[in-house]
């Protein structure tokens, strides 16, 4: 007898949802089914519904409202919601789809804060439902490289991680036309953006953040600064502005018919702009971010964030007491998709440009490692994690990418705190704030006793 398909919901009908939508769609259509969407929106769930019939010659979904979402679980029955709205609204998806019978798959961030990170805990608590965090990277084959040479010992025990991330004028910029520029709304681009840098920490050393302390300002976006440079932009938003034509910071919502359908001609529904002038107000996130941590393991981490940068990636190094590790990685920013590309995908980034590991042992001669290479979205992660996510009997993975609520805590944890740490000037222990170790000790415990 066939199994019967899993049933799937999603709630936010952005341009991330486009990736569940298109998997659900096509590539898992055999076991797997998407039953309705969410949004506060009509006009973005009818823009979805569009590309599934005439793209994608698949029947329309039934579609609710925001208020609708206790409805939509009731009239379509789906086994696991999947939460893409704005980072400040996950923790209400999350625990109503979990008190209503679902299990969640959520995007990154977890959440924002640490009330809203308590009620997810409480929720899955009270109801025994499970949460997935998506953190693709995990699933990038680069990075996947890097996790098993850590993991066979290429550096021993792990003792100092330096890591720089480069947001380019392209990428790093959107940031700050969208809703993640106020902090309310994303946490900083310390929780948005960072929890996927502190996870692949988390993950590549095997270990949890104990303390953490952050610098941080806004030293390039905004009027201020723009200001200060000699500059003057006299325009709230991009599109339809004829002296935004030759700035080239301005996105046109007209250039690309997702960007039209998803987001300019819903703006009577929603109010939301996507293309403010990122030389505007309000912005109260931070563009340039510095912060060290100290590891349950021993290991500091030395980490940087920079939102303005000419090029995109990173270059990370971790010591250990037998040896360095290092790696380079420069990303294709692929804002510029195509309408088709752009619906598919819904991802702004596209195959890895250049990768490079080299390998220096202790007392012994520096190598080259190969980098193994993908096709799709963020250097080849996310058809490897929606496999994850979507297939049945997905492969076993000695690598443990599957992230759960555990770490989605340990990730978005190091960001609330370097907020905390910002806004204070002092050392914040995580302890003080979340009982993370002793949730994952519980958590392990659990799993040993049902045998997992």
């Amino acid at each position: 007898m066939n199994n019967p398909k899993k049933r799937y919901a999603i709630v936010g009908t952005g341009a991330r949802a486009g990736l569940y939508i298109e998997g659900l769609a096509t590539t898992y259509a055999d076991v797997a089914e998407l039953v309705g969407l969410c949004d506060l929106s009509q006009t973005r769930m009818d823009w979805y519904n569009r590309q599934l019939t005439t793209r994608l010659g698949r029947p329309p979904l039934p579609t609710y409202r925001a208020h609708e979402f206790d409805r939509m679980i009731a009239e379509t029955r789906p086994n696991v919601v999947i939460v893409t709205t704005v980072d400040c609204t996950h923790h209400e998806y999350i625990t109503r789809a979990m008190a209503l019978g679902c299990d969640v798959i959520t995007e990154k961030p977890m959440t924002t804060d640490l009330d809203r990170l308590r009620a997810i805990f409480d929720a899955i608590d009270a109801t025994g439902r499970q949460l997935r965090v998506t953190f693709n990277y995990r699933y990038a084959p680069a990075y996947s490289r890097f996790r098993e040479l850590l993991m066979a010992g290429v550096v021993g025990r792990p003792l100092l991680v330096d890591f720089s991330w480069m947001l380019d004028t392209s990428h790093g910029a959107d940031y700050f036309r969208r809703w993640h520029r106020e902090k309310v709304n994303s946490g900083g681009l310390l929780v948005h953006k960072a929890t996927h840098h502190f996870d692949l920490v988390n993950w590549w050393i095997d270990s949890h953040p104990q303390s953490v302390f952050a610098l941080g300002s806004l030293s390039f976006y905004g009027k201020a600064n723009a200001e200060a440079r000699g500059e003057h932009y006299g325009y709230v938003r991009y599109t339809g502005e004829p002296a935004a034509r030759t700035d080239p910071f301005a996105l046109d919502l007209t250039s690309k018919e997702v960007l039209k359908g998803l987001y300019l001609e819903a703006e009577a529904e929603t109010g939301y702009l996507r293309d403010r002038n990122v030389f505007g107000e309000p912005i109260t996130i931070e563009d340039t971010m510095a912060v060290t941590a100290r590891y349950a393991n021993g290991a500091l981490l030395s980490y940087s964030l920079v939102a303005y940068s000419p090029w995109e990636g990173l270059r990370i190094a971790i010591t250990g007491d037998r040896g360095r590790i290092e790696m380079e990685i420069v990303e294709t920013v692929t804002h510029l998709l195509s309408d088709a590309e752009a619906a598919s995908a819904a991802a702004s980034k596209g195959p890895f440009e250049r990768a490079h590991i080299r390998v220096y042992p202790m007392f012994g001669q520096p190598y080259d490692e190969p980098v193994p290479t993908g096709e799709g979205g963020h250097g080849g992660a996310d058809p490897r994690m929606l496999d994850d996510l979507f297939l049945p009997n997905p492969p076993a993975d000695p690598l443990g990418r599957a992230a759960s609520h555990i770490d989605g805590a340990a990730s978005v944890l190091v960001g609330i705190s370097a907020n905390q740490s910002m806004q204070t000037g002092r050392l914040v222990h995580i302890a003080d704030l979340f009982d993370l170790e002793g949730r994952r000790s519980r958590e392990m415990s659990c799993a040993s006793a049902r045998g997992l």
